[in-house]
């Protein structure tokens, strides 16, 4: 997907805002480049919604719709005052009727793989890790056998 402005992201979330909950988006949408963990949040003080830009360029459109859409359910909530929250069921349900998705997908940047690869001295058995493990502390759990890094 093309890089958008932010211009442009206030204009899109004014009309899904319209589409979806028939009702306009009043106040700002922008990007914040320090989001790590997800692909936006709202901030019911300052009824603002930031989006994580990297959602922009690492996938496509329709996710950034969905989160757009799941931070506009927050957002109409929270001004009618009702139940917001992840938890609350008003929201729950104004994402089912919305076809909001509940989570963002993972970026493919922040997704790790295996690094760490251990194989049984003893019987073979092979272990794949994230993190390192201290092949003197732990054991083989088939055989008891010593750990060697590959």
């Amino acid at each position: 997907m093309k890089t958008l402005t932010e211009d442009e992201l206030q204009d899109w979330t004014d009309k899904l805002s319209k589409k979806y909950f028939d009702k306009p988006f009043m106040h700002e949408v922008y990007f914040n480049s320090r989001l790590r963990t997800t692909g936006g949040r709202y901030i019911p003080s300052k009824k603002v919604i930031e989006i994580n830009p990297k959602y922009v360029v690492e996938l496509d459109g329709a996710e950034l719709e969905g989160i757009i859409k799941h931070e506009l359910c927050h957002y109409h909530l929270h001004i009618e005052g009702k139940g917001f929250s992840h938890r609350d069921p008003e929201f729950k349900a104004l994402l089912k009727k919305t076809g909001s998705p509940r989570h963002c997908s993972p970026l493919p940047s922040q997704q790790r793989e295996r690094l760490h690869h251990y194989v049984c001295a003893k019987c073979g058995q092979s272990y794949k890790r994230k993190r390192r493990v201290d092949t003197k502390r732990y054991r083989c759990g088939k055989c008891k056998g010593s750990l060697k890094k590959k």
